[in-house]
């Protein structure tokens, strides 16, 4: 089983991840973690912050001369802005300075509810957990768990499909393809139409004091059919699918396929035709079951059906305004105007590599439930043996 924990504070000395379940013999480095969280960091609409961060992965445990060793895994990304807030975030009780508390809780936000909840008289409690810096270090778990996909040729694809209402079209290209396009995009597009009406559409945003949220997909190319169940609740990939999506910060809807566009349809238009030809097989194909359309997006009852996984979120425009929005203070009662911390105008195009991530990891816990394995090589010599047995059903 694939799982992990992650720790930190925005603006505390650093962030922390915990991976179990990895099998040993994955190679495994710092540079290609650092890959996606150099992606985090880009994207056109970006706030100060990435001018101070330059975020960098430590592997501190679990990895020895480029192979994991079947042992935790530890990952660190340092914060460097820590020297600017050791005082205000410091773990002594003699540090404390009550002058300093944030009480304006900002809307949009888990400050408020935050502070109700765990009895808080100062907001930065919350908002420096629920903040997405978080995000960074999940990454690159996410990255972690795209290593151990890549070793079995399953690729994992994230970009932007919508910005505020700009669609941007998807060609119908080969995953590595797709890749470089995107890599070569300010907004993590495959238009580069789009990309330029997206860039007006954020430039008056920011001169407005405003915020901008859209739609970014992740598709996932060679599963094979039977990851995830039908039996239980929990053990639906699609359901698992969902509250990893959602669980990323400003993500306010999730659709798998055609979404939410099936219910807008009759049935004749939305469920995928079945057809079968023994011939795929020789040309390389996992298996002679194939579908004309992908409408169900690669999964049906909760179980991989060998086509493309598709999935969506739904990110919503960040709460933090230039132009203030109305609250009130905590603990006098006042209404104020919110206060503003560095923002970003836009960062849609970093919740897609985040959605990238969080994706391969449940697909990772699917794939390991399925297949098992203390090392890569006896994992491989599963996942072998049911390639085979799909080719001969």
């Amino acid at each position: 089983m694939f799982r992990y924990l992650t720790a930190g504070e925005s603006h505390g000395p650093q962030l922390t991840a915990i991976v179990e379940g990895i099998p040993a013999g994955l190679s495994l480095t710092e540079e290609e973690i650092n890959k996606d969280l150099a992606r985090r960091q880009g994207g056109y609409g970006r706030g100060g912050r990435m001018l101070i961060e330059t975020d960098k992965a430590r592997l501190l445990s679990g990895v020895r001369w480029g192979k994991t060793l079947g042992s935790p895994i530890t990952l660190a990304v340092i914060n460097s802005d820590w020297v600017n807030w050791e005082k205000r975030m410091s773990p002594l009780e003699e540090d404390r300075d009550d002058s300093i508390r944030v009480t304006r809780a900002r809307p949009g936000h888990a400050d408020l509810p935050g502070a109700m909840k765990y009895g808080h008289d100062d907001v930065r409690n919350i908002l420096e957990r629920s903040s997405a810096r978080e995000t960074a270090v999940r990454v690159a778990v996410g990255a972690v768990a795209k290593a151990y996909l890549s070793a079995f040729g399953i690729t994992v694809t994230g970009c932007v499909t919508e910005l505020c209402g700009i669609k941007a079209e998807r060609p119908a290209l080969p995953a590595e393809e797709l890749q470089r396009i995107i890599a070569a995009s300010p907004l993590y597009t495959c238009d580069p139409e789009a990309d330029q009406k997206m860039i007006a559409l954020i430039d008056k945003a920011k001169a407005d004091g405003d915020t901008l949220g859209g739609v970014v997909e992740v598709r996932v190319n060679g599963l094979p059919a039977g990851l995830g169940s039908h039996v239980q609740w929990d053990r639906k990939l699609d359901a698992r699918l969902a509250a990893a999506v959602m669980s990323i910060q400003a993500f306010k809807g999730v659709e798998v396929g055609l979404g939410f566009d099936a219910a807008r349809a009759p049935g004749s238009q939305v469920h995928d035709e079945i057809f079968f030809d023994g011939e795929r097989v020789a040309n390389g194909a996992q298996s002679g079951f194939f579908r004309k359309t992908n409408k169900a997006g690669g999964l049906e009852g909760g179980i991989t059906n060998g086509e493309e996984l598709i999935v969506r979120g739904a990110m919503k425009p960040i709460p933090t305004l230039y132009t203030p929005l109305r609250s009130v203070d905590i603990l006098s009662k006042e209404p104020f105007e919110a206060t503003v911390e560095r923002s970003d105008v836009c960062a849609v195009p970093a919740a897609a590599v985040v959605a990238e991530s969080v994706v391969a990891i449940e697909v990772v816990n699917a794939f390991m439930e399925k297949f098992g394995g203390d090392s890569i090589e006896e994992t491989r010599r599963n996942f072998t043996s049911y390639l085979q047995y799909l080719r001969e059903f």
